[in-house]
């Protein structure tokens, strides 16, 4: 049902991220009014509320939820928080945008997806990249038949963000399923969304970083570098590459897609040299480029205008205030009475990839990807 009432929302978070990205983004929308936050630092939490006018602070979620006078709620929290948080916000009835991986588990993840569609609520898993100006070029071009049949996809996701010895909750076996999560769930999202259906997985994980929590330990790494190989329901293969410790000095981060038709190849490669985060500006540079059968030489692709919208061209996290992106897009479905996209189902999906590739590296052996119930 559409409706044109604000929409009040709960922030569950304190991040750079939830700040920078969430609440910036809810608060360039006109029908979002972000009315609480929630962080374990009742200190951080105030500065961010002072910084957005956010009337009320709580250090509980569940008091937040309960007393937030809430329509909607973000959850940009660590992943093994994710199921917990969302259950209690579908109980009390809200709309919820829970940030990737959805959960630690795909049993966790379909009972999230499950409760949240019968509950007839909002839900979004903001998977960043099908929001990036290249990548949904690149979709559109998949999908007008630039390669004709797929044969192939090749994804490369390098960072050297993991590098610090330290043992933050993303690389903690006890909270985190690590790289595979973090970076991880973004590209085979990615891969679903580009090449369709991930049906067999065969993964190797690896933990090259000796780290140690606050504490002194050191048990329990989570994997901060990942290959997989992989097959689709549409016949194509295809395989991700990532790490969290990699050398990228001003790159800092880089990744690279390439897609191998009968028809054609498309590739996109871009990094975020140039970034400065401080001062809110995130250029990634990229290109794509693409040759069709026939042709002597690859040629580049320009991203049309009509893709862009109102975002600007030398920053492609820009659409994230200006356009139908990310917390901007929830809020829309909230507004229009319409499916937010992605959604659970597709946090969900990206989950039973990670499951799947979890017990390949742990058997050494190809993996079926479980149907989604």
């Amino acid at each position: 049902m559409e409706t044109n009432e604000p929409v009040r929302v709960g922030v569950i978070g304190t991040s750079w991220y939830a700040d920078g990205m969430h609440i910036a983004g809810l608060k360039s929308h006109p029908h979002a009014r972000v009315k609480a936050i929630c962080g374990r630092n009742r200190d951080r939490a105030e500065v961010i509320a002072g910084k957005y006018d956010i009337p009320k602070v709580f250090t509980d979620y569940k008091k937040m939820i309960a007393e937030g006078g809430l329509d909607a709620v973000v959850i940009a929290t660590p992943e093994d928080l994710h199921y917990e948080m969302t259950m209690v916000a579908l109980e009390a009835g809200l709309h919820v945008l829970c940030e990737k991986a959805l959960a630690l588990t795909g049993r966790e993840a379909s009972v999230m997806y499950r409760r949240a569609r019968d509950a007839g609520v909002k839900h979004m898993t903001p998977f960043t990249y099908r929001w990036f100006p290249c990548y949904r070029y690149l979709k559109q071009l998949v999908d007008d038949g630039y390669l004709g049949r797929l044969f192939a996809i090749s994804i490369e996701y390098w960072s050297g963000h993991g590098r610090d010895v330290k043992m933050p909750w993303r690389f903690d076996g006890r909270r985190s399923n690590g790289a595979l999560s973090d970076l991880g769930s973004h590209m085979v999202d990615l891969a679903r969304w580009l090449a369709g259906d991930i049906t067999e997985v065969s993964a190797a994980l690896a933990a090259c970083m000796e780290r140690q929590r606050e504490d002194g330990t050191s048990d329990e790494p989570a994997n901060d570098s990942a290959v997989l190989a992989l097959r689709f329901a549409g016949g194509a293969t295809g395989s991700i590459a990532l790490s969290a410790v990699s050398v990228e000095a001003d790159r800092l981060q880089e990744q690279r897609v390439i897609l191998r038709g009968a028809d054609g190849t498309l590739e996109c490669v871009y990094s975020m040299e140039g970034t400065d985060w401080s001062a809110g500006l995130a250029r990634t540079p990229f290109e794509i480029r693409g040759a069709k059968a026939g042709d002597e030489r690859f040629g580049t692709l320009v991203v049309p205008d009509s893709i862009w919208g109102t975002a600007d061209r030398t920053n492609m996290f820009s659409g994230t205030y200006t356009e139908s992106h990310g917390a901007r897009g929830f809020i829309d479905a909230i507004v229009e009475g319409r499916p937010a996209n992605p959604g659970f189902d597709a946090g969900y999906a990206a989950q039973l990839v990670i499951d799947a590739a979890l017990e390949s590296d742990r058997n050494h052996r190809w993996v079926c990807v479980a149907p989604a119930e």
